[in-house]
This record gives structure tokens, sequence and C-alpha cells, in this order.
């Protein structure tokens, strides 16, 4: 039987529905597992799906639809080489290894490596927008020759659509810690106010200087005000 996504026709209507599915997600972590899951179901040949980041220099998989994209990235954390650390740090918007046996020359260490995980061949999609590198989506199989130019370009449509998702689940999540921040401390110093009977400047300066001297973040600081009535020691 042919794969859904062979057809035209069946290619949009899958991604079309997997778009409205990832906006649809409660939050950041949701989307990027349903990312993986939609690029196992999507991806013809894809067995195993990953997401990976590094920041820092320090390498961390955000999402993984099985537990070989897992170890692929701490084998590319361990060796410091492979080609989803090449999708991310260099900003290679596309990588296709058709055979993992035929990768030593690039990935001397990693390819030998990934094929003893059983990777036979693999694929990966730089994930970015307009202002950010958000890591890259990595897809595997245990067959080499798994992935063609076809399966390569649905990949990154997939992936395209998934930077979006991704990006916006992020933006709104930080947009709501904002809010939620705005809205503790602005308690804080209401209840500040009127214990101390002080301005809201004044407040607002004790609030700070406590969070510096403290070395405690000011949300957190302002959270237990609410939660207690006091600024404690």
């Amino acid at each position: 039987m042919a794969h859904p996504t062979t057809d035209p026709r069946g290619l949009a209507a899958a991604l079309a529905d997997m778009a409205r599915d990832l906006l649809a997600q409660p939050g950041v972590q949701q989307t990027l597992d349903r990312v993986v899951e939609h690029a196992v179901a999507l991806v013809d040949g894809c067995e195993s799906a990953g997401i990976l980041v590094v920041r820092q220099g320090k390498v961390s998989t955000l999402a993984a639809s099985h537990e070989l994209a897992r170890s692929s990235d701490r084998l590319q954390a361990e060796l410091g080489e492979g080609p989803c650390l090449n999708a991310t740090i260099e900003e290679e918007q596309v990588f296709r290894i058709a055979n993992m046996a035929e990768a030593g020359d690039r990935w001397p260490r990693y390819a030998p490596a990934a094929r003893g995980l059983g990777i036979g061949s693999a694929m990966g999609f730089w994930l970015f927008t307009e202002d950010e590198n958000l890591g890259a989506l990595n897809l595997y199989s245990s067959r080499p020759d798994a992935f063609g130019e076809r399966t390569e370009h649905v990949g990154w449509l997939l992936a395209s659509h998934a930077a979006v998702a991704f990006a916006s689940a992020r933006n709104e999540a930080h947009l709501r810690d904002a809010m939620d921040t705005r809205q503790d401390i602005g308690e804080a110093l209401g209840i500040l106010m009127e214990r101390r009977k002080i301005t809201e400047e004044q407040a607002f300066d004790l609030l700070r200087e406590q969070s510096q001297s403290r070395n405690v973040k000011l949300r957190a600081l302002a959270r237990q005000i609410t939660e207690t009535g006091e600024l404690g020691n």
C-alpha cells in the first residue's frame, strides 16, 4: 500500500492537519512531542525522530519518539561530532545520509557508533525562523537508503511547519510567563504598600533590593509575599 503522503493532495491534507494539531497543543513540550510523532507518521521510511538543540555548548534532546533518537543525540554529545550537531551549529538546512555505513569519511567516530545503534540511514532539518535557531529535527531508519529526494522534500515541509509551531508555542509561553510575573509582582507590591505604609516606588525598590541581596528571582520573592504576606528574612 502506498504511503498516504505519496499523493500531493494527501500530503497537503496531512500537513494541514498537522499544522492545526500543533497549534492546538497547550504548551511547548506537547508541541515538540507531537512534531516527532507526526514525523514518524508522515515521512515514509522514518522509524524514529527527535529534536536536538545546542545551548551554550550543551547538547539536549527536546523530544524523541523513540529511545534511538535520544541515544543518537547522546553519542554526538559524547563524541563531539555528528550530522545533527552540524545541522544545528553550522545551520545546515538539510542533510541526508543514504547509508550510515558509508558516512565514516565525514563522521569517523559517529558513523560506526550509529550503525551499532541500528541506524541505517538518517535525515536532518535545521529548525529556524527569521530570528531564531531552534535546533534540528532528525529522522532515522534502520534500513540503508530508506530516504530519497521525495522524502527529503516531505521532511523539509514538515520541518518548516514545525519550526513555526515551535516558535509560536515558545513565544506564547514567554508571554504567559511575563503576564503571570507581572501579576505576582503587582500583588506583592500592594501587600508591601499596605503593610509598610510605603509608596509603590518604595515597595518596588525594597522588592528589588531583597531579590538581589538574597539572590532570589523577583517573581519567586513576589510569590512568597503573596502566599505568606511577609517579605521574610
